[in-house]
C-alpha cells in the first residue's frame, strides 16, 4: 500500500470516526484517480463521481496535477487510473511497461488568451502559427505554465512548429508560471500577458477581469482527453478491479452522457468522445 494511498485512508477514516479500510471494502472500495488539473477546474469530478459511487458504492479520489506529473506519480504506482492530455506521454507511459490500456474518453480544445487591447493584434490571425509570430514579434508579455503538464507540453510544440524555442529569462516577454492552469491564468490576467489554456479552464475561470479570448477555431488546438489503467504487473497492489469498472463506466453510455451534460452558462465543456484504441 502507498504513502498516497494510506494517506486517503486516514483521511477518511478520521472523516467518519471509523476503522480502515474494511469500512471501505463494504462499501465497494476506493480508487485514486492521477488526474490533470483542467478536469478538476471544470468541476467534470463533482459532476461525475456522486452518481458512479451512488450506483457502485466505490470512493473516487482524484490528485490533480499537471499531466506530467500526473504520469509520473502513477509510474510510481501512486494511484490506480490516470485521466490525461498528452497522448504521446500517454502512449510512452504504456510503452514504458506502467500502463496496460489507453482509451479516447472526451475532447475540448485550447484557446489564447489576453488583454482586452491586444498588442500583439492575434484576434486578427490566420492560424496558430500567425498569432503565436505575432506574440514573439511584438515581445507582447506571454505566461507559459512550465511545468510539464499537457497545456504546456502543446503549447512548446505549437512553438516548435514554426522553429521557435522561447525561453524563460529575466525581464524576457516569455515568462514561466512553474503552476498550475489557474495560477497561471491569475499571473497572466494580473501581468497583462498571453497564455495558452484549455476552453473548459477559462469558461471556469470567475478571475477574468479584462481578459478575453483573442485565437480559437484552429484544428492544431484540439485537446483530446485519455483514461489509461495501470498495468498489473508493475503496480500489483492497485485496485484494478475498481479502477477498471469507473474506466469501463466512464467510456459506456452512462457516462459519455453525464460528460456531454456537463455545462457552464451554457456551454459544453467536454464533448465525449470514447472508442477503444
Amino acid at each position: 500500500m502507498t504513502l498516497l494511498r494510506l494517506f486517503f485512508y486516514a483521511a477518511l477514516a478520521c472523516a467518519a470516526g471509523a476503522a480502515l479500510p474494511a469500512s471501505l471494502a463494504a462499501s465497494g472500495g476506493s480508487i485514486i484517480v492521477q488526474s490533470t488539473t483542467s478536469t478538476q477546474n471544470a468541476g467534470f469530478y463533482r459532476h461525475i463521481v456522486p452518481p458512479f459511487t451512488a450506483e457502485t458504492g466505490i470512493e473516487v479520489r482524484v490528485v490533480a496535477v499537471g499531466t506530467g506529473q500526473a504520469l509520473k506519480n502513477a509510474s510510481r504506482c501512486d494511484g490506480d487510473l490516470l485521466i490525461v492530455h498528452s497522448r504521446a506521454a500517454e502512449d510512452a507511459f504504456i510503452a514504458a511497461g506502467h500502463g496496460s490500456r489507453r482509451h479516447d474518453l472526451m475532447y475540448n480544445d485550447f484557446i489564447l488568451i489576453g488583454p482586452q487591447d491586444d498588442p500583439a493584434g492575434i484576434a486578427a490571425a490566420t492560424d496558430i502559427d500567425d498569432a503565436l509570430r505575432r506574440i514573439t514579434a511584438s515581445r507582447a508579455s506571454f505566461a507559459s505554465r512550465g511545468d510539464r503538464s499537457g497545456t504546456h507540453k502543446k503549447e512548446l510544440a505549437l512553438w516548435s512548429s514554426f522553429g521557435t524555442v522561447p525561453k524563460a529569462l529575466p525581464g524576457s516577454w516569455y515568462q514561466e508560471t512553474g503552476s498550475g492552469m489557474g495560477a497561471t491564468l491569475n499571473f497572466a490576467v494580473q501581468s497583462d500577458s498571453y497564455t495558452l489554456t484549455d476552453r473548459a479552464t477559462w469558461l471556469a475561470f470567475a478571475n477574468k477581469f479584462q481578459h478575453r479570448i483573442l485565437f480559437e477555431d484552429d484544428p492544431a488546438l484540439f485537446n483530446q482527453y485519455g483514461i489509461v489503467t495501470l498495468s498489473t504487473d508493475h503496480c500489483p497492489q492497485a485496485n484494478h478491479r475498481a479502477a477498471a469498472r469507473f474506466a469501463d463506466w466512464l467510456l459506456a453510455p452512462r457516462g459519455q452522457a453525464l460528460i456531454g451534460g456537463l455545462r457552464l452558462n451554457g456551454e459544453q465543456l467536454f464533448i465525449p468522445n470514447a472508442r477503444v484504441n
